[in-house]
């Protein structure tokens, strides 16, 4: 009468193991690899075509007035034109890693990311949080900055997932928002609407004044600044509904 409890309680204890183990597990196949680099690729050819207009409101491109490692944040939709606007403006003379998930799409992103410079720091809210959390303290204490798509990777659309706010207040980083606007574009029917310029379209890119994240007394207060910084993301967006 006992055995069979625990022998079910044996095969529970081994698929909670194996379930466990793919959430942690980073997913990276050969298809991935050559479909992200080939987007890599085709971004940065696309991008050649368009015409930039960069606005640098918070210095970034100017050697010295930020020494040490800030934090990117941008709408999962708008990272098209981004890699290559970064590279014009300080790509030079600053590095920075990109959090992607650990899917075989956050592997395509990696490595269309890598045709840019970036490297890549793999997680996300649903999968390998703890390990992304650690990868992106790691690459600021090693003088990287950090990109990240804060509803990324699959949403809510515009919504500010408050990791990226825990990430700024525990390591003392400025978060740097970064606006694109588009003449003429694309909008894809996937969960964020990507965005794609068309060739030889303008498009708007502003790095945004830095925000200092503060340290919260409490929960309520962490989410006020959650949404406060959630707000001037939304302010420099151009869709007709948010």
């Amino acid at each position: 009468m006992n055995e069979h409890p625990q022998i079910d309680s044996g095969q529970a204890a081994r698929t909670e193991v194996r379930t466990a183990s793919k959430r942690h597990e980073i997913r990276e196949n050969r298809k991935a690899i050559v479909a992200g680099t080939l987007i890599g690729w085709l971004m940065k050819i696309g991008c050649l075509t368009l015409r930039f207009h960069i606005e640098d409101r918070c210095g970034i491109g100017q050697p010295g007035v930020h020494p040490a490692p800030v934090i990117y944040a941008l709408w999962h939709n708008r990272f098209f034109t981004v890699p290559a606007a970064w590279r014009k403006l300080c790509g030079q003379t600053r590095k920075s890693v990109v959090l992607t998930s650990a899917s075989n799409d956050g592997a395509m992103v990696a490595r269309a990311m890598a045709v840019f410079g970036f490297r890549a720091v793999r997680g996300s809210s649903s999968r390998r949080a703890v390990a992304a959390l650690v990868g992106m303290k790691q690459a600021i204490r090693d003088g990287f900055d950090v990109c990240v798509t804060p509803d990324g990777p699959r949403g809510p659309r515009y919504v500010f997932h408050p990791g990226l706010v825990k990430i700024a207040e525990t390591t003392h980083t400025p978060i740097i928002p970064i606006h694109v606007r588009f003449d003429a574009a694309w909008r894809l029917k996937t969960w964020d609407h990507f965005v794609i310029p068309k060739p030889f379209s303008r498009v708007h890119v502003i790095f945004d004044r830095p925000l200092t994240v503060l340290p919260a007394a409490d929960a309520a207060a962490f989410e006020m600044e959650r949404q406060r910084i959630e707000t001037i993301l939304l302010a420099g967006v151009d869709d007709s509904e948010i």
